[in-house]
């Protein structure tokens, strides 16, 4: 089967968790309990400890992110019944989410791709709400999906941010394979102004949700000197991989949060034609691209409105890549109309037949900020100037962008 050019293409990734008969409130299984809040109240009142980040014009590694590495880190949710409930809630909560953002971005980014790591976009909300206080992070609270049980706003009705980085870093976790047949790596950096002290406790809180976390110091005042120096810090930390995180600053800003997300999927079994092949772009347009073919059993359906057709490529233990064709003259607007994206349960109706498969070598990367996606969803003040980040640090921040990119790219395994 040869794709068309009007290609939407979902990465799923499947837990195989069950969940027994005794129902828990989600915000129940994610709360402080009483002595985390003990414990949080001692921290307060000895104090912060705190640093102030190195330079990004430094050549040697800070002390402190040596430091950090050696830190006791939180211990991933086990997959028994308690954690199993978890992940199931936080599943739901983190897709919910992310077809709001792809709303937003598919209505303002008409005819362009569109790449987003929901993971991703939830874990910069659940580490910002780390770092928040007060009525910030009871309106980030919200928006993550928790509503306190009984409405008040005591310590043992607040989720516990570590608990939600944990349990997404044990999603992205369960994404990976052994034999590399799907990598995926995350990194994360916090850029600050120059001498602003940033709470260790909140950087210990943030280390279970990346392979790599690096914090430097950069001068936002001159814009376009900052924007390339965090451009050639990140390639350089990247290895390469992401060349152009930024593209302007505010010179304003007091705090930039940048992840950078990598997804490369290893086609095997499959071969590369020795010649490019015509891709429809759109209706209108075509382009010569290498193209991939490999032949096998694939589960697969045409939908019975007769607008498109579903393959499902397997890419790993608990990941699918589902690729979806518009047919009869339909396009991808049609497409979405139609499928039911908040639910996965119409892959059921896929069945096993054998397809010769071929499709174009993919590399997407798509840069965006969350800041922009907030005011789309008209809370511009929520990491706003007036936004209270007191866990972070004493200095009344000013978030400039909360940065991320991601690239998927995939690669073949000849026979």
């Amino acid at each position: 089967m040869k794709l068309a050019a009007d290609l939407f293409c979902l990465l799923l990734c499947f837990t195989a968790v069950g969940c027994d008969r005794v129902y828990v409130h989600p915000f129940s299984l994610n709360a402080l309990n009483e002595s985390t809040c003990e414990e949080l109240e001692h921290l307060a009142q000895e104090g912060k400890k705190t640093f102030v980040p190195v330079s990004i014009e430094s050549q040697t590694t800070p002390a402190y992110e040596e430091d950090v590495k050696d830190e006791i880190r939180l211990d991933s949710p086990s997959l028994s019944v308690r954690g199993r409930q978890k992940l199931i809630y936080l599943k739901d909560f983190v897709h919910v989410l992310g077809m709001r953002f792809y709303s937003l971005q598919r209505e303002a980014q008409q005819g362009r791709n569109v790449l987003l790591s929901p993971t991703s976009l939830y874990g910069s909300l659940a580490s910002f709400y780390l770092g928040a206080s007060n009525q910030t992070a009871a309106d980030l609270q919200g928006l993550l999906g928790f509503v306190p049980l009984s409405g008040d706003s005591n310590c043992t009705s607040r989720v516990d941010g570590r608990k939600l980085l944990a349990s997404l870093r044990t999603i992205e976790n369960l994404v990976k394979t052994e034999d590399e047949e799907l990598l995926f790596s995350k990194m994360l950096c916090l850029f600050s102004a120059p001498g602003i002290l940033l709470s260790q406790q909140f950087v210990r809180n943030l280390l279970p949700s990346a392979d790599a976390l690096y914090m430097r110091a950069v001068d936002f005042t001159n814009p376009s000197e900052a924007t390339k120096q965090i451009n050639a810090f990140v390639e350089a930390k990247s290895k390469g991989q992401s060349k152009h995180l930024l593209t302007d600053l505010d010179p304003t800003t007091d705090l930039l949060f940048a992840v950078d997300v990598r997804l490369a999927v290893t086609a095997k079994k499959a071969s590369r034609l020795k010649e490019s092949q015509e891709f429809w772009v759109d209706s209108n347009r075509v382009i010569s691209v290498p193209m991939l073919s490999v032949t096998g059993m694939f589960k697969y359906m045409t939908d019975i409105s007769g607008t498109f057709s579903a393959t499902e490529v397997p890419v790993g233990k608990n990941a699918l890549l589902v690729l979806l064709q518009p047919i009869n003259g339909n396009d991808l607007d049609k497409v979405e109309a139609e499928l039911p994206l908040q639910s996965s349960v119409w892959l059921e109706n896929l069945s096993p037949r054998k397809i010769k498969l071929t499709l174009p070598e993919l590399r997407i990367e798509d840069s965006s900020d969350l800041q922009e996606f907030l005011a789309d969803m008209k809370l511009p003040a929520l990491l706003g100037k007036e936004a209270d980040l007191s866990k972070i640090s004493d200095t009344h921040l000013t978030v400039g962008k909360v940065q991320y990119t991601s690239l998927v790219f995939d690669k073949i395994c000849l026979l």
